[in-house]
């Protein structure tokens, strides 16, 4: 018989299961980012506790340690004063001439579809450190957005 119709198990075809990876640089966080990442330990933990299979167990143990290991790296950021776009803060500001409002926030709590971006991206990267009337360089155009309010979240 052919080697190619032997198999001895399923195991061996089960694709390997590798740790969620942690974001590179520091692990910046809001208030309501570090609850958001406490509630959601609080809910893995309880997971982990009523799981009995043994797929769903292990992927709830990996998720609980990428979250313990994020609280355990969180460094809270005070709230800014407004005054400069930075971590923290909402941002009012025009995109080629289209109004857009985002968040600045840390890796765990950003959704872009709830106008929440990381500070680490592109976007983000351009505001950080406007002041409200600045204009700022953005995918290669120049003065792309115009920075129009600037509060703390």
């Amino acid at each position: 018989m052919s080697v190619a119709f032997r198999r001895d198990g399923d195991e061996e075809h089960l694709e390997p299961k590798f740790e969620v990876p942690i974001p590179p640089g520091p692990n910046l966080v809001t208030a309501r980012g570090l609850d958001l990442l406490k509630s959601r330990e609080a809910e893995l933990a309880a997971l982990v506790a009523t799981q009995t299979e043994e797929t769903a167990l292990n992927a709830a143990k990996r998720d609980l340690r990428y979250v313990q290991q994020r609280l355990a790296t969180a460094q809270l950021v005070p709230v800014p004063d407004g005054t400069v776009a930075a971590f923290g803060c909402r941002v009012d500001f025009t995109l080629n001439g289209n109004p857009r409002v985002l968040d600045i926030v840390g890796h765990d709590e950003a959704d872009a579809g709830e106008g929440r971006i990381a500070f680490t991206a592109p976007l983000a990267r351009a505001l950080l450190g406007c002041e409200a009337g600045d204009f700022a360089d953005f995918g290669g155009q120049p003065d792309a957005i115009e920075v129009t309010a600037i509060r703390p979240i």
